[in-house]
């Protein structure tokens, strides 16, 4: 009994070590890259190199603020096009869609899932850019703000990277939210069809509700996945170190800054610490937002226990 009691004892302390180690990699990687960026630090304020619009490594200047916009910018535009298409994807196959049709689509998903960005990027260079390249003139037009653009459009643009990513993000959305919509309990559909209400009605006002904080979650993981894309957005963006004024404008976002440049032209001085800088806020911003919806969603179960 002694000995069983020793090796549970072993085991649990073995795995609370891990568990502590695995968490403690978040701030060995944040405390690796502060340090291999500060030299850079040291030279600049962190105001001038977060809000300086200039990047001219050769001249010194190292401004984030352009890459910092960029990936803001085309992630929320992923986010503007992939949440709402595929949360009603995934009602529809959790609520609506027969068996046979539910288990030939999910494979299919799944299977989107586990596409190489790359080949995502291709398929963008392909078709996305030159569709965008195409609207961009007729669009223009209108004079919407942030949808009209006053130079030419190649397609190579914000919204190029924001549809590819868009398309990146949808399989796993659609699959942990169906897998929310199917964990909720038959009678809480039963308990509001009971009181008259429609398929559609119960869905909204019952299920939906149910399902809050699971899909805070879903749409958590599809941002956390669209913010940090390197190879696909770097393929259609543009990678053009200016302020995007209109979504047909090109961009260059903080992964594909750190991609592109990595390991070429270390002689020029900062350079090496400019990049690791780059991977440092790129890493706290997606910290703040993973933070920020963490929060979101405790308020959320909090209002629906309450």
């Amino acid at each position: 009994m002694n000995i069983r009691r020793l090796k549970d004892i072993l085991a649990s302390r073995f795995m609370m070590a891990t568990a502590l180690f695995s968490s403690l990699l978040v701030f060995i990687i944040a405390i690796a890259l502060y340090l291999r960026s500060k030299p850079i630090l040291d030279a600049k304020s962190l105001g001038d190199l977060l809000l300086g619009s200039t990047w001219l490594p050769f001249g010194g200047e190292f401004g984030f603020y352009p890459f910092i916009l960029g990936t803001l910018y085309v992630t929320v535009l992923a986010m503007i096009f992939a949440v709402p298409l595929s949360i009603l994807s995934a009602i529809y196959i959790a609520e609506y869609a027969n068996e046979k049709l539910r288990e030939k689509v999910l494979p299919l998903i799944d299977l989107l899932a586990g596409i190489p960005p790359v080949v995502y990027g291709v398929f963008g260079v392909l078709a996305i850019v030159p569709l965008v390249e195409y609207i961009a003139p007729v669009i223009g037009t209108l004079g919407i703000p942030f949808l009209s653009s006053e130079s030419y459009s190649t397609g190579y643009s914000l919204l190029a990277g924001g549809i590819v990513l868009a398309i990146m993000v949808f399989p796993i959305i659609i699959s942990i939210s169906h897998e929310v919509f199917r964990a909720v309990p038959s009678e809480v559909r039963e308990a509001s069809l009971s009181l008259g209400a429609t398929r559609w009605q119960t869905i909204k006002h019952a299920v939906i509700r149910t399902a809050l904080p699971g899909l805070g979650a879903a749409i958590i993981l599809g941002f956390s996945r669209a913010f940090g894309e390197t190879m696909a957005v770097l393929m259609v963006v543009g990678n053009v170190p200016i302020v995007p004024k209109s979504v047909f404008d090109s961009a260059y976002p903080l992964p594909a800054l750190i991609a592109n440049n990595y390991g070429e032209m270390m002689s020029i001085p900062l350079y090496d610490s400019a990049m690791l800088l780059a991977a440092l806020i790129l890493m706290l911003v997606i910290l703040f937002f993973t933070l920020l919806a963490r929060l979101t969603l405790i308020r959320i179960e909090r209002g629906m226990n309450a």
